[in-house]
């Protein structure tokens, strides 16, 4: 096989030669509006939520499960810490710490389910989506403003010329690279996604694993929620909708797979940085909302065909592998 067809068959290798192509043509196009440090600078604030969020969902992808209640975490965990603080009169650690606690329940709850009770998880996490939404609706009412100065400075200082949320992201994005390509313990998720039955036969927990990459999930939803929160000066209840299907599709996109066993945390970043271009230059077009939606809709069913088109081309091979070594060795 050759170097040029290696190359094209990484996703994470492909999808960011297509956004450099992307940001060459918009730069052409729109030379001062899309080519330019503020552009750029919003670009990247504008997608370090959805990133941080698709790291979480890249690792329970790469397990071989997904999450569609995160949108709803992120407008719960916002919504609980705001209510602590200016309700309660709760100090702003407190009330980071009490919202990110009430994810990690979230996630138990729901990795529990799945993994221990056999629940599938586009039952279990679509129930949980519509029960966060709730106890969002609940805490947040209408919305909840004027919270903290020291809180809305998490979300709003400037660093560099990005404002936090983008080294947020950045730091993120490393630190879990490193722990999913280094560590043993993150290594185990990729040979239960790969065969969870293996995996179970040669020793690993798997129950125990899954129910900590929900809670990771959860977590990473929680902390997005609370960032976006502190952004906006305000906890709202309708913040993340449709956010779960945002991500899936950046993280599939990345390189992740239905079927569990492959992705990188690069990916992730790629596949959300590729989805924030898109949104982007459809507004630079002055592309309509609806179709924008419509648009997203399209890029969801090319990536998940891909990956399926990938799928059957990958097992087409290992069969033909396999017949080959037999073929040689009857030869012989």
């Amino acid at each position: 096989m050759s170097f040029n067809s290696n190359i094209f068959q990484d996703r994470v290798v492909t999808l960011a030669l297509t956004i450099v192509v992307l940001i060459v043509v918009s730069s052409i196009i729109w030379p001062q509006q899309f080519f330019s440090l503020e552009n750029l600078s919003l670009v990247l604030l504008n997608l370090s939520i959805d990133a941080i969020v698709a790291v979480g969902m890249m690792i329970l992808l790469i397990s071989g499960a997904f999450d569609l209640s995160v949108g709803s975490v992120v407008a719960f965990a916002g919504g609980f810490a705001g209510y602590l603080m200016y309700y309660w009169g709760v100090y702003v650690p407190v009330a980071i710490l009490a919202a990110l606690a009430v994810s990690v329940v979230i996630g138990f709850v729901n990795g529990w389910l799945v993994a221990k009770v056999g629940i599938n998880p586009l039952i279990q996490t679509l129930a949980m989506m519509g029960i966060v939404r709730g106890l969002a609706l609940m805490v947040s009412g209408s919305g909840i403003q004027n919270l903290p100065d020291s809180f809305n400075r998490l979300g709003q200082a400037q660093f560099l010329g990005f404002q936090l949320p983008v080294w947020y992201m950045i730091a993120i994005v490393i630190i879990f690279s490193f722990l999913v390509a280094r560590t043993i313990f993150f290594r185990r998720y990729y040979y239960i996604g790969g065969n969870e039955k293996a995996a179970l036969l040669s020793g690993i927990q798997v129950g125990k694993m899954k129910i900590y990459s929900f809670i990771l999930m959860s977590f990473l939803a929680g902390l997005a929620g609370i960032i976006l929160a502190s952004r906006l000066g305000a906890a709202m209840p309708t913040t993340g909708q449709g956010l779960e299907l945002k991500v899936i599709t950046a993280v599939i996109l990345g390189g992740a797979s239905l079927l569990g066993g492959q992705g990188k945390i690069v990916g992730a970043l790629l596949g959300t940085l590729f989805m924030g271009i898109i949104a982007n230059i459809m507004i630079l077009a002055r592309v309509s909302g609806y179709w924008q939606q419509i648009i997203f809709g399209i890029i969801l069913i090319a990536a998940v065909a891909i990956d399926l088109l990938l799928q059957k081309r990958a097992d087409r091979m290992a069969t033909a592998l396999v017949k080959m070594k037999q073929f040689e060795k009857f030869d012989t």
